[in-house]
């Protein structure tokens, strides 16, 4: 079965903060290999192949407080996939507080191949709809992504890494965004695990262009958590979090995901043929 994986952190890890980046790669026996992907594309692409990937988001995001990286994240990023731009999707990042033209870098970025955006509350700091307590800069990057047609993956649920906010990856402050931002597609990274899942599937069910996006989500409870995800299966797509704490390889999680009992065109639809209409 054909697989895109929307959710993967190959990055820069040479910018990391030490504690972030110890925590990321805490238990990878093959640390270094990883940590070389950052740098070596065909090396990345011959992993997707052996691991029968298509394609993959590759998502990093602006958090100099929590993980380490600022804007330069992004020369990084499309450097990387310009290697392979059909199989490489980029998602770039604009933090509202380090730019004074947050709809002006979202035009900058898209012209220059990003495919998407990332949103990351508890790394950034802020909450998914601060555009309501006065951050304006957050209202102008939805708007220029609605605008321009990208999705935006926001992260929801909570984090392990120092320092991160947990609190603010409530999925109900998405529920404001889509309300706000009706043609923006969003992806709704991690369901809300491991607190919010109820509201991350209220939140999907309510808005047509919110997506649920299965990163970070063991596959063994995914149907714990969300039992009527074949309900909505015509908007979840597949990521695995790799190579994230617990995530062995992209192609594990695919194995289990595909062992769950759900029906084949339920499976084909998430692990493929949404995420290829979002990302044609």
């Amino acid at each position: 079965m054909r697989v895109i994986d929307l959710h993967v952190h190959i990055a820069p890890y040479h910018m990391m903060r030490a504690e972030a980046r110890r925590t990321f790669l805490l238990g990878k026996e093959n640390r270094e290999q990883i940590e070389g992907y950052s740098s070596d594309a065909a090396a990345l692409l011959r992993l997707m192949d052996a691991e029968q990937i298509e394609r993959i988001g590759i998502m990093n995001y602006i958090s100099p407080g929590v993980i380490g990286p600022g804007p330069e994240v992004n020369e990084w990023a499309l450097a990387l996939v310009s290697a392979d731009p059909r199989r490489l999707i980029a998602f770039g990042s604009i933090h509202p507080r380090y730019t004074t033209d947050p709809g002006g870098d979202v035009g900058r970025l898209v012209e220059r191949g990003a495919r998407g955006l990332k949103i990351h509350p508890p790394h950034q700091e802020f909450a998914a709809n601060a555009y309501l307590n006065g951050l304006d800069g957050l209202a102008k990057i939805y708007l220029a992504a609605e605008e321009a047609g990208i999705p935006v993956t926001i992260h929801t649920g909570t984090s392990v890494i120092p320092g991160a906010r947990s609190r603010l990856g409530n999925p109900m402050d998405v529920d404001d965004v889509a309300v706000d931002f009706p043609d923006l597609t969003i992806l709704l990274a991690h369901g809300g695990r491991p607190l919010w899942m109820d509201e991350a599937f209220f939140v999907v069910r309510r808005h047509p262009n919110v997506y649920l996006e299965l990163s970070g989500i063991p596959p063994a409870r995914l149907l714990e958590w969300f039992p009527r995800l074949e309900q909505i299966a015509d908007r979840v797509v597949w990521g695995s979090d790799w190579p994230s704490p617990g995530v062995a390889s992209m192609r594990t999680n695919v194995e289990q995901f595909t062992a769950l009992p759900l029906g084949e065109e339920a499976k084909r639809k998430i692990l493929h043929d949404n995420a290829a209409r979002l990302f044609p």
